[in-house]
């Protein structure tokens, strides 16, 4: 019975991060714990476990007597998004560069092929997912116990914010995500020549391509945002 359990708390975070990550759980939403303990034939003590280890990773927000809820997307945490998210990119590529190992450099070129496909597919959640897992791989290679958390709480809302773009709306998006691909594979070359500056540089290429898919599909006009803001060279 310990193990079946094991295995729903952790086929239940899997749901909870995906439903999340591709906004079947919307930003702010409440978390019903009566429905979902009902659902998954879960007591309150572990739904708690779940929900406690969700809020930890920055998935949701635990409020005394309130519940649980998904972590909002605000215009204060867009600007936030905005300003660190050149900053942490760039320092997580960085040091995937200089401490990325062979195996781990052969499970990011599998998600570089799982996200191109995902790309020729119309599934908008796979494509949002499998460029998530992509960068997820490269925190990975960094292994920065401080860096760890902040970018793992960046990928949860630029996941959720990819879910406007990676779509096939117009042929200058289209070629947009050619280009994100096209740059996944410069990152994944940067990293493998051990070339730290070069894996920067690339970090705020991409971040550049990804700001200026927000600021078209995202960011709510009149909302006065420092978008733009690179790493140091």
């Amino acid at each position: 019975m310990a193990t079946a359990g094991k295995t729903i708390k952790a086929e239940l975070l899997k749901h909870l991060r995906h439903a999340i990550l591709t906004q079947a759980l919307a930003p702010g939403a409440d978390l019903d714990e009566a429905s979902l303990s009902e659902q998954w034939e879960l007591s309150r003590t572990p739904l708690r476990d779940v929900l406690r280890q969700l809020a930890g990773e920055g998935y949701v927000e635990i409020r005394e007597n309130r519940g649980a809820r998904v972590t909002e997307m605000t215009h204060r945490s867009l600007h936030d998004f905005f300003m660190a998210a050149p900053m942490i990119y760039g320092a997580i590529l960085r040091l995937a560069a200089h401490n990325a190992t062979p195996t781990q450099i052969e499970v990011l070129k599998s998600a570089q092929l799982t996200f191109k496909t995902a790309l020729r597919g119309g599934d908008i959640a796979a494509r949002a997912l499998a460029n998530n897992r992509f960068h997820e791989i490269t925190g990975d290679m960094a292994g920065n116990t401080y860096l760890m958390p902040s970018f793992q709480r960046l990928l949860i809302d630029h996941a959720r914010i990819s879910m406007t773009f990676f779509h096939p709306r117009d042929q200058q998006n289209t070629q947009n995500l050619d280009t994100a691909s096209q740059q996944h594979d410069a990152i994944i070359a940067a990293i493998e020549a051990g070339d730290a500056e070069a894996a920067g540089d690339l970090a705020v290429q991409h971040w550049n391509l990804s700001r200026n898919n927000i600021e078209l599909f995202v960011t709510p006009k009149g909302l006065d945002l420092p978008l733009g803001l690179a790493m140091p060279a």
